[in-house]
């Protein structure tokens, strides 16, 4: 491979994952350690990635998670067919707690007009959409933390003590082998806390966060009862799931709908 043609594999593997280490570029390129030393080097001096220990990294990954408003914007089609999709496994009658992100906010959409449910959230988005229902819906406390719109920590945590869910919708930054995970801690201990108060936890999220770099894992595979993602799933996630026991739910895009 020519240097061009080197820098430009190792820029289009990072626009698909923000984040690689050295050995995992080595079993995707065929060059030699040294090369590809060399070809990060110079890819950083251009500042077209970081390097750090053991691997390198896209720029933008270190300017912190990407806002509320830019991930609703990403995989809209996915999310409204998962959605739509989970919508439909949750029955009347129950109570629900609707997990913060963006996945679970078009969940919240189709379940709010229903009169037979319960809702609780943290979400501070979900709860601008209260009005347009017919469920009820409670917030729980806490601190405001921008980067989800959500509400967290000891406040959040101590009202879930006194809660019992009949469903959980759980929402993920990544998945992957290991199970699903979140960008910060505070936001994980919400999720584990919801998950012990409830008799049913449904992971949504779409393929692309299949191994996502996400870095705290909040909940192993066991843990979920139901995953619904799309069709895009890569055939290593599905393993998981079944290895794992858990039901696989997988999103037709609706027809009509763009491309």
């Amino acid at each position: 491979m020519f240097v061009h043609d080197r820098h430009q594999a190792i820029l289009q593997r990072l626009l698909k994952k923000p984040r690689w280490s050295v050995d995992a570029l080595l079993r995707e390129l065929p060059v030699s350690r040294s090369t590809l030393r060399r070809d990060l080097v110079d890819l950083e001096r251009r500042r077209s990635v970081i390097r750090v220990h053991g691997g390198v990294m896209r720029p933008d990954f270190i300017q912190g998670e990407a806002t509320f408003d830019r991930r609703q914007r990403q995989h809209e089609q996915e999310k409204q067919d998962i959605a739509r999709l989970a919508a439909q496994i949750v029955p009347d009658h129950a109570t629900v707690y609707l997990d913060a992100g963006t996945t679970t906010l078009r969940v919240a959409e189709l379940l709010l007009p229903r009169r037979h449910l319960r809702i609780f959230t943290h979400s501070l988005r979900l709860m601008t959409l209260a009005t347009t229902g017919h469920a009820a819906i409670t917030c729980l406390g806490g601190e405001h933390r921008p980067g989800s719109d959500a509400l967290v920590g000891n406040l959040t945590l101590k009202w879930l003590e006194n809660l019992r869910f009949d469903v959980a919708v759980i929402g993920a930054s990544g998945v992957g082998a290991d199970g699903a995970f979140t960008t910060e801690l505070s936001e994980c201990s919400v999720k584990q806390r919801i998950m012990q108060r409830t008799g049913k936890s449904i992971l949504v999220c779409d393929s692309s966060k299949w191994n996502g770099s996400a870095a705290v894992r909040f909940a192993d595979w066991k843990e979920f009862h139901t995953w619904v993602s799309d069709t895009g799933l890569p055939a290593s996630a599905r393993h998981y799931a079944r290895r794992h026991g858990i039901h696989l739910e997988l999103a037709h895009q609706q027809e009509g709908a763009a491309t």
